[in-house]
């Protein structure tokens, strides 16, 4: 039987950064051996290596689509290079593979199968704006997005600060970058002014901005957060 070939998890730029700066060595090295891809979207996948300096023809590489919209009933055949034999990379849009990204099922199902997976080295948003916030970095929760609903996201806001007081515990979200503004307003309006919010913006990139301050200081002066990725972090200290 045909042993599979290995699963490598590739991180992305944030933002549209500069790949080949932001990614390891390691990574790039292994990147360039690889003519199969699962990515979110074809033709930023093809965007992203072109940035990173992928040698060979990009009209002679494989991509099978993983998206929000793919059914676990489609999962097996996106393993088929594998099994067969192939290495495969799956690319993330931006930061790191299955983090707050799709792809979790799909490893989880690699695993299931004998296939080997390797996570490469790179950027992660989540955690690089954990590093930046001067938070908790021992005790962190990371909750992805929040409710749109107004009454929900007031409700799980309050919900967070109360976590973060009782276990000195870091709140970690985000929103779509549309919907920063909005978010942004919804925190300031519910949570205690002496709470702590670190908002870290366009992580890694030339405009990025990482400040922590209380919640009150913020609301005297809100920074304008439209369309501009930003990963949110909440802390309560006892």
């Amino acid at each position: 039987m045909r042993k599979p070939g290995t699963l490598y998890l590739i991180p992305a730029a944030l933002g549209g950064g500069d790949a080949s700066a932001i990614l390891a060595g390691s990574t790039l090295r292994v990147l360039v051996t690889l003519t199969s891809f699962i990515v979110e979207h074809p033709k930023s996948a093809r965007r992203f290596l072109k940035a990173a300096g992928y040698p060979h023809p990009l009209q002679s590489l494989e991509f099978r689509t993983l998206d929000e919209h793919t059914a676990e009933t489609q999962l097996p055949q996106l393993l088929e290079p594998l099994l067969a034999g192939r290495n495969c990379g799956l690319l993330s849009e931006a930061g790191c593979p299955a983090v707050a990204d799709p792809g979790a099922g799909l490893v989880r199902l690699a695993h299931a199968r004998g296939i080997r997976v390797v996570p490469l080295v790179g950027p992660s948003a989540v955690l690089l704006a954990l590093m930046g916030s001067g938070l908790n970095g021992q005790r962190f929760s990371f909750h992805g997005y929040l409710p749109v609903d107004k009454e929900k996201r007031r409700a799980k806001l309050a919900e967070l600060e109360r976590d973060s007081l009782r276990g000195d515990t870091t709140q970690i979200f985000i929103e779509t970058p549309y919907r920063n503004q909005s978010l942004l307003q919804a925190i300031v309006e519910n949570c205690r002014d002496d709470t702590l919010l670190c908002l870290a913006t366009e992580l890694t990139l030339s405009t990025e901005s990482i400040r922590t301050q209380p919640i009150g200081a913020w609301k005297k002066n809100p920074p304008d957060l439209d369309r501009r990725p930003t990963v949110f972090l909440l802390y309560q200290k006892r």
